[in-house]
């Protein structure tokens, strides 16, 4: 991959009962995320069909940002937290624009 803008899909199924907490995390990820170098914008999205499949799609700069990003130890602070409402792991795909 080259140094042009990507997009992260981020898929995450959360725990019946632990949405609230985990909507609450997501933010402050997303807070800490937009003052990281290299941040474009990201958004959450809540699927209508399954109350606790949550989608975060973020872009970033480069993909040197976003993997700079996945090593930043506030996030992982915060990830390890998502993680204990989760009811499988986080899934990550990486896209970018090359036209």
């Amino acid at each position: 991959m080259n140094n042009c803008e990507c997009k992260i899909i981020i898929s995450r199924k959360v725990q019946e009962g632990k949405q609230g907490e985990f909507d609450l995390l997501i933010k402050k990820m997303r807070r800490l995320a937009s003052r990281q170098p290299g941040h474009v914008v990201g958004e959450t999205l809540f699927s209508v069909d399954d109350a606790g499949e949550r989608i975060v799609i973020t872009t970033w700069r480069s993909l040197k940002d976003w993997q700079a990003w996945l090593k930043c130890r506030d996030r992982i602070k915060v990830q390890k937290k998502i993680d204990g409402l989760l009811k499988e792991p986080t899934k990550y795909e990486i896209f970018e624009n090359n036209y």
